[in-house]
């Protein structure tokens, strides 16, 4: 089963190693059709530990690193686009 990749928004830096991510989706309601915005927050590894709060990153599905830590930062999204 291949791996998932999100993209989302760094919210929190406080730990060492670890920051969380905010992912939003879009549904659109079953019954009365309005799209409403979901959020969901991913703790992921930040080997490098260089990411600012508020930077686009994508994350990657990986083997537990801790109790909460599923995923891990694949890309920064924010610094490619600077480039």
């Amino acid at each position: 089963m291949p791996r998932r990749i999100l993209k989302g928004t760094v919210v929190s830096t406080k730990s060492d190693k670890t920051v969380v991510v905010r992912v939003d989706r879009a549904v659109k309601h079953p019954l009365y059709g309005k799209t409403i915005r979901h959020s969901k927050k991913f703790h992921a590894h930040d080997e490098s530990n260089q990411l600012q709060e508020g930077a686009s990153v994508k994350i990657i599905e990986c083997k537990p690193f801790s109790r909460l830590k599923r995923w891990e930062v694949l890309t920064d999204e924010s610094a490619a686009s600077t480039k």
